[in-house]
């Protein structure tokens, strides 16, 4: 790997992560177009993940210090608050914890990942064609049981290629939450829960990493949390006018070049 190379995979990995078009898939792809490949890629594939939820991490801070001070506030009536991010997050986190094993061993492939960039994509356009009534316009609006509900839905993610924001925000609409508070709620649970699997995969990678390898890990986590800034405030703004139908079209047609590139 060379500096090139590590900034071109933190830029698809701050572009794709929380998008819902699936940031493995893109990694891979992006990894076998650039001929990188071994344990130490895939290292580096976890650091820059880092860099993009440090990056939604910043954008939020605000909300993330509402939060903490909820049992200050606990009179307000209506406010998202710490039990509602614990629902969110309890259901990946036992499945996670308890098939990590399985899930690295025998889901991280390349045919699995054609099938959740196909299946996230069938979900988006279940999703977004449903006749629904919305009853959460914000992410403050967003119930306890929505938000459990939603964590049900991430669970989808722990299957390579499926996309995280792309089974929670299409949860989210499925239970009755706008396109934005869908996003938003989705963004903000996903910084607790991937750094903390990040961190535990980076616990794990630890005897692979070396001082010379700095540089190269440095570039990428730059380029992912200033591509993920950029990534994430522009998909708030656009999520309000589009509907999600065109991110799942977008997956099928990344479908038929994983295939072309990639397994074939």
């Amino acid at each position: 790997m060379d500096i090139i190379s590590a900034i071109i995979m933190g830029i698809v990995e701050g572009l794709t992560e929380f998008l819902p078009v699936s940031s493995t898939g893109h990694m891979i792809m992006t990894a076998e177009l650039l001929k990188l490949s071994g344990d130490k890629v895939k290292t580096f594939e976890i650091v820059v993940q880092l860099g993009a939820v440090l990056a939604v991490a910043v954008l939020y801070w605000r909300k993330y210090v509402q939060i903490l001070r909820f049992w200050r506030d606990i009179k307000t009536p209506k406010r998202l608050n710490l039990v509602h991010l614990f629902l969110a997050m309890v259901p990946a986190v036992v499945i996670g914890l308890a098939l990590h094993g399985f899930i690295k061993d025998h889901l991280f492939g390349s045919q699995t990942v054609l099938v959740g960039l196909v299946a996230g994509g069938v979900l988006i356009l279940v999703a977004d064609r449903k006749n629904r009534k919305v009853t959460s316009e914000t992410m403050d609006d967003i119930t306890y049981k929505q938000a459990f509900g939603i964590g049900l839905f991430q669970c989808l993610a722990l299957w390579p290629g499926f996309s995280r924001s792309g089974s929670t925000i299409s949860g989210g609409m499925l239970l009755g939450t706008s396109q934005k508070a869908a996003a938003d709620f989705t963004f903000l649970v996903s910084v607790p829960i991937m750094f903390a699997a990040s961190g535990l995969d980076l616990f794990k990678s630890r005897d692979l990493l070396e001082a010379s390898d700095l540089g190269f890990f440095l570039a990428g986590l730059a380029a992912s949390f200033i591509v993920g800034l950029l990534a994430v405030v522009t998909f708030l703004k656009v999520i309000k006018r589009i509907r999600l139908f065109w991110f799942a079209y977008y997956r099928f047609a990344i479908a038929i070049l994983f295939f072309l590139f990639v397994i074939n």
